[in-house]
């Protein structure tokens, strides 16, 4: 739809015009809020509204996470990007005092609501606790069990968010007023295992209370559901089973991995009774799943976070990914280059893994998965627009002698490939940046690699195989020798199986990050269990993201290609398209080299770096203003306190 209105993040701001945005801007702080609010329905969409606003009104691209901030700087700490350091992968630095924690928690509360988590979850709480007794005889029913469905839904992702960063924080399920001098208020750490019990008992209650598909679509689609309440138990119960806070987490009967394996199990049966699935039947389905259905329901999408295609910003909130991704030449910003270890990481055709013996790098593009297809885009690849619906992407340079070099269509990138997944072919070239593209933050197909990644951990790696074959199934690849998977029989194999799978699968969502960091796979800290090597992975320590050029052969001071040489359209859904691909490989041949970067796309003060996320970082300490002005709360072992002696908190109970 045309100026599309974003359902969750944005109706807040079309909602409250007028008197409506009056009344709540003047209770705007704690102490003003009172329950009258929730004498009649308008107001309490208000209010709902605004809570929808203050959680998710920064997600603008599927890289981002953490409700309330949405930032990418932890995808920025995979392999998915180059090129940027955040501190915790900088070698050069060394986080561990508290003044260096991580400051999402918050700080100390001034004249009015500040958005953050701590204000997020008193808002919610004050919902749950309020609407009921004053919304009796004045709200339906069905409403109060909808509006407190939501506020335990938002509740549970930001207590999720905080056990993530933090392992154990306060619990706080009441209304409670800031004071300095209220002792009662004045609450410990939970455990972190206390904390996913909470988090799993509101997902519950969500579920209990939520429709799995909303009526009237039209005005409702976006919201959070029973099925979203479902899924999200099964995530959330899968990292409490993960080593970083689980401490048996190599054994098969594990109480915490069968509990992530039935909350996997019971979302699948309540979600395809209820019309929810894998979107489409092959790969062209698979990478037009976010943008097909604009703003109608989609059976893959369990969260959806609808945005707008408006260019007032006072009137709903762009998605910034189609514009990230487009190549100047295409009128876009520029690109995101693909490192090349995402290049070879993705299967073959038929499902195997690339090997020396049957994968030439030279040649990334020849033979691949076929989401490799639809997640990057190449020299040759068709690549349309609004403007220009056989648009083709060329990504190649030349230079004569030792003169700087020229880049075709300038687009200057640091490797032969760039990110296209989730893009919409039919994006307006002069509008990229009014993007109205839907982010899917949970999809189906990541609830089914939930299920087999439990199955693998309680030892039966022939389901973990079956739920990996579905997803591999819907995008085409064949089911021969287990879809690609072969015979897998260890429990730690199969694991690894599964990360893998989802690497490929899920590249790009902004989830790579979190694997990595629940299973510990940065270094070989002892405290993981040895799960790095145990599940035969190499750990992201040490590793330098590389890209390369593909150069002319020949010195010259021209475009060494002609309109006609670029006579290729490689289109995996058309007819020829291998034969584009092996005309493409016959053009590389003939003209151009792989060639090294000309200098080092991970640097720090223009030297050369290779990631270093040291084994305090997986959680981080408590920062030491919150130390300071909550002196009862102790400090995350591995960090130093407000005094500076050792944090004793610790995360794995």
């Amino acid at each position: 739809m045309k100026n599309k209105i974003l359902t969750i993040i944005t109706l807040s701001s079309i909602l409250l015009g007028g008197c409506s945005k009056e009344f709540l801007e003047e209770k705007k702080s704690y102490d003003k809020y009172d329950e009258s609010i929730f004498t009649n329905e308008t107001q309490t969409n208000w209010y709902i509204d605004r809570l929808y606003n203050y959680f998710f009104v920064s997600y603008r691209n599927p890289q981002q996470s953490i409700v309330g901030l949405y930032d990418a700087s932890r995808s920025q700490m995979t392999e998915e990007l180059a090129g940027t350091i955040p501190d915790k992968i900088n070698s050069t630095k060394s986080l561990l005092l508290a003044t260096e924690g991580d400051t999402y928690y918050g700080n100390t509360i001034g004249t009015g609501v500040q958005n953050n988590p701590y204000s997020r979850i008193r808002l919610a709480n004050f919902l749950i606790e309020k609407v009921e007794s004053v919304g009796r005889g004045k709200l339906s029913d069905e409403y109060i069990k909808r509006a407190k469905g939501q506020m335990y839904f938002l509740r549970a992702l930001q207590y999720f968010d905080l056990v993530r960063i933090y392992g154990g924080v306060p619990i706080v399920t009441t209304i409670e007023n800031a004071s300095s001098t209220d002792e009662t208020i004045r609450l410990p750490r939970a455990k972190s295992s206390e904390v996913f019990a909470q988090v799993a008992k509101d997902l519950d209650s969500a579920a209990n209370n939520l429709p799995m598909i909303w009526d009237v679509p039209g005005t409702n689609y976006g919201r959070l559901t029973a099925a979203g309440a479902l899924a999200m138990k099964s995530r959330v119960l899968l990292v409490a089973a993960s080593p970083l806070y689980n401490k048996d987490w190599d054994n098969s009967g594990n109480e915490k991995w069968q509990k992530a394996l039935q909350a996997g199990l019971d979302a699948e049966t309540a979600l395809t009774n209820a019309g929810y699935g894998l979107f489409g039947t092959n790969a062209k389905d698979w990478a037009e799943m976010t943008f097909r259905n604009d703003n109608a329901f989609n059976k893959e999408a369990l969260m959806v976070f609808l945005l707008s295609s408006t260019s007032t910003t006072s009137q709903g909130y762009n998605n910034g990914w189609e514009n990230s991704l487009r190549l100047r030449d295409q009128n876009g910003t520029g690109g995101i280059a693909v490192p090349k270890a995402m290049l070879d990481l993705f299967p073959l055709a038929d499902g195997s893994r690339p090997t020396a013996s049957n994968y030439i790098d030279t040649f990334f593009f020849e033979n691949r998965d076929p989401r490799f297809y639809r997640t990057f885009a190449f020299s040759g690849t068709k690549w349309g627009y609004k403007q220009s619906a056989n648009a083709s992407v060329w990504l190649y340079r030349w230079r004569e002698n030792t003169s700087a070099p020229k880049y075709y269509g300038n687009n200057q990138t640091n490797s032969p490939a760039v990110v296209r997944k989730m893009s919409n072919p039919a994006a307006d070239n002069t509008g990229y940046a009014f993007s109205g593209t839907d982010i899917f933050e949970y999809r189906y197909a990541e609830l089914l690699l939930n299920i087999a990644e439990a199955y693998a951990a309680t030892g039966n790696a022939a389901k973990a195989i079956e739920y990996i074959g579905k997803v591999r199934a819907r995008v085409g690849i064949p089911a021969t020798n287990n879809y690609g998977l072969g015979s897998i029989s260890s429990r730690h194999a199969a694991i690894e199986a599964v990360l893998y799978e989802r690497r490929v699968e899920l590249a790009y969502e902004g989830k790579r990050f979190w694997d990595l960091q629940r299973w510990m796979l940065y270094d070989n800290d002892p405290a993981s269990g040895n799960s790095v090597q145990k599940l035969g992975v190499t750990p992201l320590n040490g590793v330098s993201r590389t890209g390369f050029y593909w150069q002319a052969k020949v010195s010259t001071a021209n475009d060494p290609l002609s309109a006609t040489d670029r006579d290729i359209l490689v289109d995996p859904d058309a007819s020829d398209f291998n034969t584009q691909i092996a005309k493409l490989k016959n053009l590389y041949n003939s003209k151009f080299v792989m060639t090294p970067l000309d200098q080092a796309w991970d640097r720090v003060n223009n030297v050369p770096v290779s990631i270093l996320f040291r084994s305090n970082y997986y959680l981080s300490g408590l920062n030491g203003g919150l130390l300071s002005n909550n002196p009862w709360l102790l400090q995350t072992k591995g960090w130093l306190d407000f005094s500076g002696g050792q944090g004793t908190f610790d995360y794995q109970d």
